[in-house]
């Protein structure tokens, strides 16, 4: 038995409809980082689990902390799903610190964030590199997970004009991993836009997005560009949601700050209707 399946999660206010098919379902992911105390913890479940519907074309997901998995699992509504911010390119064994995809899947946790700028800058270190990345997200994926990837570039390639080449870099190396059937979700991080207050204009946003696309059907296969939902990284906000939304290639957020309060549920909102 899972975690989860021996604990009791909130219902959330879905209003439980499918969304109609042959539409697009927007994921719209919340990363936490190293953020929160027990107390902060449970104000923003507590805010959340009374916060709205959402759009039955729209999948809800939120990155915590490692430490706060068990208390979101147990206290956040359940159409809310879990992601962890990591996980190993290891199994279970000795590996001190690490954490397993498949003790992820067994505690209840359906997602993983991998790939983020800040993991692969490393803090300084010598970061995680884009085979690694490509390692980690097959790995996930054998073991049950969903993946949310990050890919981007910095400022100065942008300016070079290299954001592509940096991007068609970061997924060649998940490309030469993965097979077709297993690419679901790519998340544009362009780390200049990160926590900078900068944010691409939405028509910025869909260039790049679209030209991701592009990359994916010449690359990959049609059906799989036209099925990839790609997220959208750079600081979207209740602000802002709308906008880049409402782009063609724009099939979601994956939102940093503003997910750390009621704002979140501004960019749920701003999910077009099917």
């Amino acid at each position: 038995m899972s975690f989860v399946s021996a604990c009791s999660r909130p219902s959330g206010s879905s209003t439980g409809t499918p969304a109609p098919e042959n539409t697009r379902t927007y994921l719209i992911g919340g990363n936490w980082k190293s953020n929160g105390t027990i107390a902060s913890l449970e104000k923003l479940i507590g805010e959340f689990n009374g916060a709205g519907p959402i759009p039955a074309n729209a999948e809800v997901v939120v990155g915590v902390p490692a430490i706060h998995i068990p208390i979101c699992l147990m206290q956040l509504r359940d159409d809310i799903e879990i992601a962890a911010q990591d996980c190993s390119l290891t199994g279970c064994g000795a590996y001190t610190g690490e954490i397993a995809a498949s003790q992820l899947k067994d505690m209840g946790v359906t997602w993983v964030i991998l790939g983020h700028s800040e993991r692969r800058e490393g803090f300084g270190m010598a970061g995680e590199d884009n085979e690694l990345v490509a390692k980690k997200t097959k790995k996930a994926l054998e073991e049950g997970l969903k993946v949310m990837l990050c890919i981007g570039e910095k400022k100065e390639e942008r300016e070079a004009g290299t954001t592509m080449d940096i991007c068609a870099a970061q997924l060649k190396a998940v490309a030469d991993v993965l097979s077709a059937e297993d690419w679901a979700n790519v998340s544009n991080e362009p780390v200049w836009a990160i926590g900078t207050g900068l944010t691409a204009t939405p028509e910025m946003a869909q260039e790049t997005h679209s030209q991701i696309r592009q990359w994916m059907s010449d690359n990959v296969s049609a059906d799989v560009a036209s099925a990839v939902r790609i997220q959208y990284g750079g600081s979207m906000k209740g602000a802002n949601a709308e906008g880049l939304l409402s782009q063609a290639d724009i099939d979601g957020g994956l939102i940093g700050g503003a997910s750390l309060t009621l704002d979140f549920f501004k960019c749920i909102e701003s999910v077009p209707a099917p």
